[in-house]
């Protein structure tokens, strides 16, 4: 199974970008999926969580600006970021939770960078 991410690019403050993120591969269904943002020597925070029902959870400096959702029907899941800052300026990365018949598969999808300039 495979996540492919693409939308981060360069924005300015105040701007807006949307990240998606496609599951490809053989399996069954998919769990909860997210979105994480990594900057440099940091970790990995959770940024926004969409279940396979749609409830969403955020991180708190990012709610009210940014909203995930999903489409089930074409396994992906999207990100729309506004009224972007430069301390959201990171390397943004998808997750999912895969099931098989007899397997579950935690899956990272290469990152994607958001560049915010002030």
């Amino acid at each position: 199974v495979q996540l492919q991410a693409c939308g981060g690019g360069l924005v300015q403050a105040g701007g807006s970008l949307r990240l998606s993120c496609t599951a490809s591969g053989s399996f069954e269904r998919i769990d909860d999926m997210g979105w994480y943002r990594q900057g440099p020597g940091t970790q990995r925070d959770m940024v926004a969580a969409i279940t396979r029902y749609h409830v969403t959870d955020y991180e708190d400096s990012v709610r009210g600006r940014f909203t995930i959702s999903r489409d089930n029907d074409k396994n992906t899941v999207y990100l729309q970021m506004n009224n972007l800052r430069p301390e959201d300026a990171s390397v943004y990365f998808c997750n999912a939770r895969f099931w098989g018949k007899t397997w579950s598969l935690n899956k990272w999808g290469r990152g994607t960078e958001v560049t915010v300039s002030s």
